[in-house]
């Protein structure tokens, strides 16, 4: 246990927030909110990495690593998809999805 945290309560916790990013990017149209649920799965799957790392191997550090590893990625593809994403609005002036193959006329 982690601080008296059950193991089986962190993974709910996480898989629920993880179904919650795979709904919300299944059902919604608009571009930020898609983007929030890949960032809310990414969330969820580095909380696993360090709810593991610290059941596992307590004395290692390789689940913070791949979680460092993954907020930086995260924040680098936040960054290129916000410039997309406004890049989109610009020309066509909407952020919903379906709309998207309007830019290939």
């Amino acid at each position: 246990m982690i601080q008296g945290v059950p193991l089986q309560h962190i993974l709910l916790l996480t898989t629920l927030l993880f179904f919650i990013g795979v709904y919300g990017f299944i059902t919604r149209k608009n571009l930020f909110t898609m983007l929030m649920s890949v960032e809310l799965m990414l969330n969820a799957v580095a909380i696993n990495f360090v709810v593991f790392n610290a059941y596992l191997f307590p004395e290692n550090l390789q689940g913070h690593f791949f979680t460092i590893f993954i907020v930086s990625i995260a924040a680098a593809e936040a960054a290129v998809a916000i410039a997309i994403i406004v890049n989109v609005y610009r020309n066509i002036r909407t952020v919903n999805a379906e709309r998207i193959n309007e830019m290939k006329h």
